[in-house]
């Protein structure tokens, strides 16, 4: 009887069965991937196709569970076990969360889904897995988004320029906030300047976003988003070390107080010049930089609301040969590469709501930007001092999005003479109208057009027409489509001077200059569902195409001077990119691959672009819960060409990261490119002789395995887990 009386019981407590159906509160449809959890009996799954979810073996009586799904709130629920019938639960959005994805950047009222610009957010989550990473500056989460390449353009500076689709990076327009305060000469050493601490988002666009934001976006765009001043107080400090012999120290507060909010980010790092490859040159050089960002929100009613910040990074760089930057220069001892900038930049906005549907915005910023690069016998110095100024107007008529306004950029940059003589001072003056409408054609179809048009004081006017189509098939499949026109005035401040550190390169010579011109294209489809009723699983595929026009190229001239000239032809990029995710409770896998086909069709040249591989494919896996955060990742770079068309080899690197949540603390450690793949393992990066060295082309790491170690402590605010 004993025996019968135990199966019973056992068969009594484990035969429930719970069921319930998860929608959208406003739409009524059905939320796949919803992840449901009774987190007392460890035990959850996530919802169906259907949004229809189903867990066994369950006790009787009355439990709680919980649901969660991105952009929605959290929501308890009680179920009394067994159930007369399945649950209809509905999950209100949140505000929130949308205003992260939605509202900075597109300045539409929509969801980031049911935009027809597609948009790539990267979010607070992912930001802070790469702050472990590099709390120093931003160039690992970029380089590891799909179709994103960083490329090291100095072995001294160890200056890094993004490339999006295989554009040389003039083609990307950065912002923060909305402002672009990275152009021209300031473009110099951006990546390496911006830390990610205050970060909250960060939004990519890829291919020709000219509306909104100009006509630079040829290869896309991407806007850092900085976290804004809450009611809770937010104090972050994060101290990290490398066996590289590098330390970061970054601190984040932000904080309302009643209609006064503040926000202050301040980031010191100090790395000693590292010589991995002992070949007496540095791989990673000498910096002390510093950046102070305060900011001020004043809200004057809840419709009236202003904004002041300032963004201020001061460094100094140095570079070469180790024992002239650790003792100092003699004659065996000379070459080194000093870089010391100071960029300062402020930034207002002012927005008055004049209804739910209706909103002005006013914004101002003015930037500082000085660099001052030396090497032996040779110094260059310039300012640059540029300004942004908008004036927009949202509106929503029916179920239409509209946006439009008017905007002023001035750009002058003032070079102080040198040894060359040479000075290539200008002064740029653009002035734009834009207009940009957003609104469905169905319940299924969606159509985003805008027109852009910029008057340049030398180079005259630009006309920028952009449409994107939003098919929403189902639930689970959806496509955008769309492209538009770019332009970008010439500039001495690309990727190929760079590395010359501007040394012999003539003034742009405005009458015999044309500004380069772009047509792009992409087409991307998204397809969702859940596996075996268990795993969620996505998979989205984007095909692009750019063409440039009169592409500005640097050419030999006369006494060893080189000069920009216009192209006879065209450059073109045109390739696929692969994005999958899986997800399994608390397992994450990102699968990513890209295939690249930029080409140079000009000057009598037909071949493919220098220092583009064509081949990118990634691995990443997660996994996460509320204390431990594991990841692992492996990134695959194929064949590139050199400008001497020389073909060099394929790399792997792979990468392992530890964080453990103590409480407030967050401690990690790191393990970047933990296979030590680099270029001097494949070739001498520094040719003789050594009093005078040349350079040869950067295709791959130069700095090698790094191990960073380090603590985060999150005081106010909630503890960084997920």
């Amino acid at each position: 009887m004993s025996l019968l009386a135990i199966t019973m019981t056992l068969i009594l407590y484990g035969q429930n069965q719970f069921q319930a159906t998860i929608l959208d509160e406003d739409t009524k449809e059905p939320l796949i991937g919803a992840h449901i959890l009774f987190s007392t009996l460890e035990r959850g799954s996530i919802t169906s196709v259907e949004g229809v979810v189903t867990i066994d073996d369950l006790p009787s009586g009355s439990l709680t569970g919980e649901i969660f799904y991105v952009g929605y709130e959290d929501t308890k629920f009680t179920v009394t076990l067994p159930q007369q019938s399945p649950l209809t639960i509905y999950l209100e959005h949140s505000e929130e969360e949308l205003e992260e994805v939605v509202i900075t950047t597109t300045r539409s009222s929509r969801l980031i889904q049911d935009i027809p610009t597609r948009l790539e957010a990267i979010t607070a989550e992912e930001l802070g897995e790469k702050a472990f990473m590099n709390s120093a500056n931003i160039s690992i989460l970029l380089r590891e988004s799909t179709g994103i390449q960083m490329q090291q353009t100095s072995a001294n500076s160890a200056n890094q320029s993004i490339r999006i689709q295989g554009l040389d990076g003039r083609y990307t327009q950065l912002l923060k906030d909305g402002f672009p305060l990275f152009g021209g000469f300031s473009s110099g050493l951006s990546i390496m300047q911006i830390p990610p601490l205050d970060l909250k988002q960060v939004d990519i666009i890829k291919g020709s976003a000219s509306t909104l934001y100009g006509g630079g976006a040829i290869a896309g765009l991407v806007n850092l988003i900085t976290k804004k001043p809450e009611e809770e107080p937010q104090l972050d400090f994060m101290l990290t070390q490398t066996q590289a012999v590098g330390t970061t120290l970054n601190n984040f507060y932000a904080q309302q107080f009643g209609k006064v909010g503040v926000s202050l980010y301040t980031s010191g790092h100090l790395q000693k010049a590292y010589d991995v490859n002992k070949d007496d040159f540095s791989d990673i050089p000498k910096i002390k930089s510093l950046s102070i960002n305060p900011a001020f929100y004043y809200d004057f009613d809840k419709n009236t609301k202003l904004r002041i910040a300032l963004n201020s990074a001061f460094e100094n760089r140095l570079g070469g040969d180790i024992t002239a930057i650790q003792d100092q220069p003699n004659s065996e001892h000379t070459f080194t590469e000093e870089n010391n900038s100071n960029r300062m930049a402020t930034q207002v906005s002012f927005t008055k709501q004049f209804s739910e549907n209706a909103n002005l915005t006013i914004k101002n910023s003015v930037s500082f930007f000085d660099r001052t690069i030396t090497v032996p016998n040779f110094n260059f110095e310039g300012k640059q001092t540029a300004s942004f100024s908008e004036a927009s107007y949202h509106t929503k008529y029916k179920e239409a999005d509209l946006v439009f306004g008017a905007n002023i950029w001035t750009d002058q940059f003032a070079e102080t003479p040198n040894n060359q003589n040479l000075l290539r001072d200008y002064s740029n003056n653009t002035y734009g109208l834009f207009a940009q409408s957003t609104f469905p054609i169905s319940d299924k179809i969606a159509i985003e057009g805008g027109l852009r048009m910029d008057y340049n004081t030398d180079y005259d006017w630009f006309v920028l027409p952009r449409v994107n189509l939003l098919f929403s098939f189902s639930k689970q499949w959806a496509s955008r489509i769309g492209g538009g026109l770019g332009y970008k005035l010439p500039t001495i401040f690309t990727e190929e001077a760079e590395t010359r550190s501007y040394r012999n390169i003539l003034p742009i010579t405005i009458n015999s200059t044309n500004a380069e011109t772009s047509i792009g294209v992409n087409w991307d489809v998204n397809y969702k569902t859940i596996l075996f009723d268990r795993i969620s699983f996505s998979i989205n595929n984007l095909l692009f195409y750019t063409q440039l026009n009169d592409p500005l190229v640097l050419m030999p001239s006369n006494a060893n001077l080189f000069t920009f000239e216009n192209a006879t032809g065209k450059a073109s990029s045109r390739g696929i990119e692969t994005n999958i995710k899986m997800g399994y409770e608390d397992f994450k896998l990102f699968l990513q691959y890209a295939l690249i086909d930029a080409r140079l069709d000009y000057n009598g040249i037909n071949q493919q672009k220098p220092l583009t591989p064509k081949h990118n494919a990634g691995a990443v896996l997660m996994y996460e819960n509320e204390k431990w955060r594991i990841g692992y990742e492996i990134y695959y770079t194929g064949e590139q060409i050199l400008s001497n068309t020389a073909t060099v080899s394929d790399y792997w690197m792979m990468g392992l990261l530890v964080a453990r949540q103590v409480g407030m603390f967050n401690v990690f450690v790191n393990f970047e490119n933990f296979t030590d793949t680099r270029q001097s393992n494949f070739q001498d990066v520094v040719l003789p002789p050594h009093t005078s060295p040349s350079f040869t082309e950067l295709w791959s790491p130069t700095d090698g395995f790094i191990f960073t170690a380090g603590v985060r402590i999150n005081v106010f605010g909630t503890h960084d887990h997920h």
